[in-house]
């Protein structure tokens, strides 16, 4: 497998944590560059783990995660999506941000991060099913594609969630609720997106 093709397969699994990076980005007032360096180590650290795991492991079990990935990562998002707007909507707009950076919930990125990166587990089976895929240098280049698309999505939130404010962090909520939907019904083979 070429280096294209591994960067192309980054990408495309890197998506739904940039969009959820962007979502976080979205209630920050000026970039938190600590928080975003974690989230974007978080996220490309696991959806980088979740293929290797998938090629130790192999097909035997890909069945039985196969069918409640999408229940558990619909679950985790619409949680923690519901929070974000309701919380949003509890501060109101006339509370001011105490100036601090965002605050490091580690247990939420590690949610975050392994609701995003359950289908790469799939994808580490399928690499260990092709002799010619270096599972090394796979998981590298998707860990890597996956920190910069994250670190990158939390900019771009922050650019528009320090004008938008509190529909920003409305919107990153639902954002993350409709990512979690998305990612159930594909599941559910109800959508082929």
């Amino acid at each position: 497998m070429s280096f294209i093709e591994l960067v192309i397969i980054g990408v495309g699994l890197a998506m739904d944590a940039f969009a959820v990076a962007v979502s976080k980005g979205l209630r920050m007032r000026r970039l938190d560059k600590a928080y975003t360096l974690i989230l974007a180590l978080f996220f490309g650290g696991f959806q980088a783990l979740m293929p290797f795991i998938g090629w130790l492991v192999g097909s035997r079990f890909v069945s039985v995660v196969d069918k409640y990935d999408h229940i558990i990562a619909f679950a985790v998002l619409a949680f923690i999506g519901a929070k974000m707007i309701i919380e949003a909507v509890r501060r109101g707009d006339d509370e001011e941000e105490d100036g601090k950076g965002a605050v490091i919930d580690l247990r939420e990125i590690t949610l975050l991060a392994l609701a995003t990166s359950i289908d790469a587990l799939a994808v580490g089976v399928g690499f260990g099913l092709m002799p010619e895929v270096h599972i090394g240098a796979a998981v590298a280049v998707i860990g890597v594609v996956t920190f910069l698309l994250s670190a990158a999505g939390v900019a771009i939130g922050r650019r528009f969630g320090a004008r938008f404010k509190r529909k920003a962090e409305i919107a990153g909520g639902v954002i993350l609720i409709l990512i979690g939907l998305k990612l159930f019904l594909s599941g559910m083979g109800w959508i082929n997106i």
